[in-house]
């Protein structure tokens, strides 16, 4: 009775999200796919040129090079700040984390200006290291992949901070003493004991910004340069600029199929944990 329950409640609560899923997002995704395979005459003649192409293939390894790089900065920056809070107590830890989701309060697109303004040749740094040093200072730090991989890092901490310090709120106390009672030192415990018991959450932080990281658009968009166009820049490239269509729904699908086959092994993983 109990679980029928919960099944019903799970149904009741999940029901809005599905109908807006089945209704509204799946008509223009089966659309992208039945346009990709040259409609009803189902041909993956597109698929076949659009890897084989040399523009295609860059893009790809860009796109997993920038997040990579990213989502590796991102997790240990973002392993830091989670340590931290867990170390505070909770009402001081409430207002610091406050602080650490402040930036997803904030568009994206206003963050890149903002970046613009930070990082330019004539932006705020430059112009203060120049004041600093008395020489006209003009550090390249947007339009190619720095000011890239700074405007990804920046909406990726927050997001991998969260799940990380769950999993480092749930250690047991009792762990870390018992380790020291038994004669471990401070970095083997650190190894052992915080690093191992939080990888669920590590690992959870890491494929979701990950899977996000894979369709980023307007963090290259800005700040990126020509080199550092990702798949989402070249979908927008053939959809508006080329208006080739068919060639854009491919990137679409391609991309969206990359992005389910890092996420489903998280959500199968998270499932197995609850069973």
């Amino acid at each position: 009775m109990n679980m029928t329950s919960s099944i019903r409640a799970t149904a009741i609560f999940m029901s809005p999200a599905a109908l807006i899923a089945i209704f509204i997002v799946m008509p223009p995704l089966l659309y992208v796919v039945y346009t990709s395979v040259n409609g009803l005459a189902f041909s993956l003649d597109l698929y076949a040129d659009v890897v084989a192409s040399k523009l295609f293939r860059q893009t790809l390894i860009t796109t997993f090079v920038i997040s990579g790089i990213s989502c590796f900065v991102s997790l240990v920056l973002g392993f830091v700040v989670a340590l931290h809070l867990a170390s505070q107590p909770a009402r001081r830890r409430a207002i610091l984390l406050g602080l650490v989701l402040l930036p997803l309060w904030t568009s994206i697109l206003v963050k890149c200006f903002a970046f613009m303004v930070l990082l330019g040749r004539e932006g705020v740094i430059n112009s203060i290291l120049s004041w600093a040093f008395d020489a006209h200072i003009q550090l390249p730090m947007i339009l190619n992949r720095i000011g890239t991989l700074i405007g990804m890092i920046n909406w990726q901490v927050p997001l991998v901070v969260l799940p990380i310090l769950a999993s480092l709120l749930a250690i047991d106390e009792a762990v870390y003493r018992a380790a020291s009672i038994m004669g471990a030192k401070p970095a083997r415990i650190f190894w052992t004991v915080t690093v191992r018991l939080s990888l669920p959450g590590v690992l959870a932080g890491l494929l979701s910004i990950f899977v996000m990281s894979l369709g980023s658009f307007m963090v290259p968009a800005l700040l990126g340069g020509p080199k550092d166009l990702m798949l989402s820049n070249l979908v927008d490239y053939y959809s508006r600029q080329v208006l080739d269509w068919p060639r854009a729904s491919t990137i679409s699908v391609i991309l969206f199929a990359i992005s389910v086959s890092f996420a489903a092994p998280l959500a199968l993983w998270r499932r197995s944990r609850r069973i």
